[in-house]
């Protein structure tokens, strides 16, 4: 179970800093679709440099666990495959450069429109609503208090870097993704029984 725990600590340390990365994109996104070489030169190594300070910082503290039962893999096996399930379906109507996100920092990138259909029909973010689902798992799965601190330092991150998202998105698609955005939720998804 030690392996288990590490594994979710160092899960839930690469997660949290997920939105830190996207504000470091998102504010500047016209500064970096500006730029002739690739932004992706400075902003691996620093998301990598947070990785290393988080888990610098949290890993004195990463066998400190709240409870430990076996019954709470069940629920955080459900969180798992929710994840998954909205990872996969993210990537319907979107490619691998929309989910890396090329086009907020390459100027004139073939792939620079609003995609409305599939899961973000229901949901404005889904791939953030699987980040958390995984992060959940982690957290509820392991019982470490690291594991919660962190989930609650990304979803406090992760608001923030929404709202700068969609402010992002409304300079790049003006009333169109503003209709969207009223219509669909950001996170909770529109549930349709039948």
């Amino acid at each position: 179970m030690p392996f288990v725990c590490t594994l979710g600590w160092l899960a839930c340390v690469l997660y949290s800093t997920i939105p830190l990365f996207w504000l470091m994109v998102h504010p500047r996104a016209h500064r970096w679709r500006a730029r002739v070489r690739s932004p992706f030169r400075v902003l691996v190594p620093a998301w990598i440099t947070m990785w290393i300070g988080l888990g610098a910082l949290t890993g004195p503290w990463r066998k400190v666990a709240l409870y430990s039962t076996p019954w709470t893999w069940i629920s955080a096996g459900l969180l798992f495959a929710t994840g998954i399930f909205l990872y996969v379906r993210s990537g319907t109507h979107f490619d691998l450069a929309q989910l890396g996100g090329l086009p907020e920092v390459r100027s004139n990138h073939p792939h620079h429109r609003l995609v409305t259909t599939g899961i973000r029909a229901r949901v404005r973010h889904p791939v953030y609503l699987g980040h958390l689902c995984e992060m959940l798992a982690w957290s509820l799965g392991t019982g470490l208090l690291v594991c919660w601190l962190l989930t609650a330092f990304a979803i406090v991150t992760g608001a923030v870097m929404i709202r700068t998202e969609d402010a992002e998105l409304e300079k790049r698609f003006g009333a169109e993704f503003m209709a969207y955005r009223r219509a669909v939720p950001a996170i909770l998804p529109i549930v349709r029984l039948g």
